[in-house]
């Protein structure tokens, strides 16, 4: 919380204003932003200074790690985070390659589990840094990226958060995470939730001791619409200790993260919150 606030007061104290054209509206923006979240002792990273809804933040992990491109199957995981960009960007909307409603793209996780090949067929960047792991190996591009510019057109958002490294220091697993783009107030609540959760869970079906998540931000910003309530409300209100995240332990392969596991996988045990701030959202 303290990483998470001090970054709230350097936008609100130094942050620049800059006009995002696909939003139509101004932004405080800073650049360069670092976290750190010790998995290993399981001091999850939920922000307390007002309520945050963390199962829909692992249900759109979860679909990720599964390669779902269709908002559909988000919501019957339990979140509908995709719905506006899959349904009402007008952008996306008009493109040749949405296959109808709830349709994403070539976006996330469908990169991360369907890479395509120039020669034809597809990477499964997730299963070999999941089968290397399990054997003790760090090749130093234990990766899943995200990020295929060659296929952006073919999908209805960029990723953001678009880069997960993960690194094996003997019997203990690092995880170093980069954003290009991240809206604080919203997104940020989310994506620290995602990192802290990715690396426990790899570090569980891989065998190894949870370490370090290092999240990277690059372009840190606050819409111009929710800077009052970032200002005056939330950086009003002190921070509760942090609360545990417990997964169930019976999770021990890529193929039960495929198949079996839902929300009710996964318990946070001492959440104290403030009351929820209902920050508008930009499509």
């Amino acid at each position: 919380m303290k990483q998470y606030l001090a970054l709230c007061q350097r936008l609100i104290d130094q942050g620049e204003w800059i006009e995002n054209k696909r939003t139509g509206k101004r932004c405080l923006t800073v650049i360069n932003a670092n976290m750190t979240y010790d998995v290993g002792q399981n001091q999850f990273p939920m922000v307390t200074t007002r309520k945050t809804f963390w199962k829909s933040a692992i249900a759109e992990l979860i679909g990720y790690l599964r390669g779902y491109d269709s908002a559909a199957d988000f919501r019957q995981l339990g979140t509908k985070t995709w719905d506006a960009n899959a349904n009402l960007n007008e952008a996306w909307l008009n493109n040749p390659y949405r296959t109808g409603d709830d349709d994403m793209g070539r976006v996330y996780g469908v990169q991360g589990r369907r890479w395509s090949k120039p020669d034809g067929g597809h990477i499964d960047q997730l299963k070999k840094l999941i089968d290397n792991l399990s054997q003790g190996i760090d090749d130093r591009g234990e990766i899943l990226t995200f990020y295929n510019p060659g296929e952006f057109h073919m999908g209805c958002l960029r990723p953001c958060m678009h880069t997960h490294t993960f690194s094996l220091l003997n019997d203990t697993l690092h995880l170093t995470s980069y954003q290009r783009s991240c809206d604080v107030p919203l997104g940020l609540v989310f994506n620290q939730i995602q990192v802290f959760t990715l690396l426990a869970l790899i570090a569980q079906i891989t065998g190894h001791k949870a370490g370090l998540a290092y999240h990277n931000i690059v372009n840190a910003h606050i819409y111009e619409d929710q800077v009052e309530l970032m200002r005056d409300v939330q950086l009003q209100r002190e921070p509760f200790d942090p609360p545990k995240l417990h997964i169930n332990p019976d999770i021990k392969s890529l193929e039960d993260l495929e198949t079996w596991v839902t929300m009710d996988d996964f318990e946070v045990e001492g959440y104290q919150h403030h009351e929820p701030i209902q920050y508008p959202f930009s499509v």
